[in-house]
């Protein structure tokens, strides 16, 4: 009977599980960042490509409001805030007409709104069709994995990205994505000429359809990414685009067309030979689109294309800095030279000091490394250390210290 109310044994790490933890928790906070140490408002520097924007409900309840790093630590600490991780084209609103009286401790003088802006439900703390928190308290797992759609920016629940869609997602035999972006079901209509580009675009999916045209209606449907389709040009001739059905080399710089062009080069000649601006392009079905690494350099730069994206408002997808991986790239490169730079202070500090109190310093930190690796090699690293095992270093320094 005792046994039923003895207390179960806390869980414990290793010095070494718990070391690798705080590196990936800063790392992935550093990523999400953009490597921003959030001491200075973002609203100078006007519409930025992508940045961590975060929505308070307790200044903007109606969800229609973000704001940067610094003023959610500065002015909105203790708020209850929502982390959106990163937006695109976006500008602080901390301060503006939307906040009230309140005003931005940061940057006081801002315009009254944004209006370049954009806001989904995802400020409201709502995502996927479903309309549901993150983490959400009512579902089996509240941390259940989720999809952001690099258009819309939406997140998703993949049971939720169309019918049988769990079954699409492109993984590999150990159930790692192979793909790097995704557009959801409801932006695919808009970006269905991405299904003219072969396989170096679209990752395999479950759904393949050929192409089919309708004279009648003058409308044609988009084909698979793989198999070949047959497309009309200037409503006589065809052009006729024969896919290899298997998966590119990704490590590729450059990749031609059946025409000798570079594909995502700049150039007058139409890598797709079809004017986006006049013909109607439409998917037999929503289905989600999943696109390979890289896949923004592939897409045709010639003047009517450039003119089709800005019609839809999707120029953003011929720009490789708006995408997350590169982001992420650019805000590891930051906080390694953040790094760098506060190594090479340290150092800058020690060359100031005097020699006897630089001397003193630097046996100070030779007798710790000692100290700490003697001790080290004879702990058992699965063991959690205890503050009598830190107490017991530091004893030891003393009397290292003594004696010396």
């Amino acid at each position: 009977m005792a046994d039923a109310f003895e207390e179960e044994p806390e869980e414990t790490v290793s010095l070494t599980e718990f070391l690798k933890e705080v590196d990936d928790q800063e790392l992935e906070a550093d990523l999400v960042l953009g490597a921003d140490e959030g001491t200075e408002c973002t609203y100078v520097k006007g519409y930025m490509k992508r940045q961590a924007i975060f929505s308070c409900l307790t200044c903007t309840p109606e969800g229609n409001a973000g704001v940067c790093t610094a003023c959610c630590l500065t002015c909105h600490d203790g708020h209850e805030m929502i982390e959106l991780w990163t937006k695109r084209n976006f500008k602080c609103d901390c301060g503006n007409s939307k906040f009230g009286v309140s005003y931005c401790k940061l940057l006081p003088s801002k315009d009254n709104e944004n209006g370049e802006n954009s806001y989904n439900q995802n400020f409201k703390g709502k995502y996927c069709t479903c309309g549901r928190p993150y983490p959400d308290p009512d579902a089996e797992n509240p941390v259940e994995e989720m999809i952001q759609c690099c258009v819309c920016e939406d997140w998703f629940h993949e049971e939720h990205l169309g019918p049988d869609s769990t079954n699409e997602i492109p993984r590999d035999e150990e159930g790692e994505p192979l793909y790097e972006d995704l557009i959801c079901h409801m932006c695919s209509s808009t970006c269905s000429f991405l299904q003219l580009y072969p396989q170096i675009i679209c990752a395999p999916h479950k759904q393949q359809t050929a192409a089919t045209t309708s004279k009648e209606k003058g409308v044609e449907t988009a084909p698979s990414a793989s198999g070949s389709s047959t497309m009309p040009e200037n409503g006589s001739t065809s052009v006729i685009y024969n896919v290899d059905p298997g998966v590119p080399d990704r490590n590729s710089k450059s990749v031609h067309d059946d025409k000798g062009l570079i594909l995502g080069e700049k150039s007058d000649t139409c890598v797709l030979g079809v004017d986006l601006l006049t013909t109607e392009l439409t998917l037999g079905k929503s289905q989600p689109m999943f696109l390979v690494k890289n896949w923004r350099e592939a897409l045709c730069r010639c003047g009517k294309c450039s003119d089709f994206y800005a019609r839809k408002k999707i120029s953003f997808l011929l720009d490789k800095e708006d995408s997350i991986a590169e982001y992420e790239k650019l805000a590891k490169q930051k906080r390694d030279e953040k790094m760098q730079q506060q190594e090479g202070a340290d150092l800058d500090f020690l060359g100031n000091l005097g020699h006897v109190t630089k001397m003193e310093i630097l046996s100070g930190i030779a007798d710790m490394k000692d100290e700490l690796q003697s001790f080290l090699q004879s702990f058992d690293g699965s063991k959690p250390i205890t503050p009598d095992d830190v107490r017991q270093v530091f004893d030891n320094l003393k009397k290292r210290r003594r004696m010396d």
